[in-house]
């Protein structure tokens, strides 16, 4: 079993589709940030609707379509991590939404990794 079991921190960062950070999608940079970092992973949510901020909605219907849909980055890795990747973000993003919260990891594995 991982060491990664048990208590770490889940990071939800809420951003644009149309965001950018050195003139690439900023979701891609932030991806790239954490393998680079070592996190043990991050997964890239699409959203089909919301609104932000400025409470511009933003929708993929038809009628409505929207090039910047909402886009959350989930990340779960120890408090250390997280603490030290902060200042980055700070660099990277524009607006948005960083949250945290404690979550407790039942399990963490490759499936032909002991």
């Amino acid at each position: 079993m991982s060491k990664f079991v048990g208590e770490n921190v889940l990071m939800r960062i809420f951003i644009g589709e149309g965001d950018k950070v050195d003139g690439r999608p900023l979701h891609e940079a932030l991806v790239e940030l954490f393998k680079k970092e070592r996190f043990r992973g991050a997964t890239v949510l699409r959203g089909v609707a919301g609104f932000g901020a400025h409470s511009v909605y933003h929708t993929d219907k038809i009628l409505r379509l929207s090039r910047d849909l909402p886009i959350i980055i989930e990340v779960v890795d120890t408090q250390e991590n997280v603490d030290r990747v902060i200042p980055r973000l700070d660099e990277m993003i524009d607006g948005g939404m960083i949250t945290l919260e404690k979550v407790k990891v039942m399990r963490y594995s490759h499936p032909h990794v002991e």
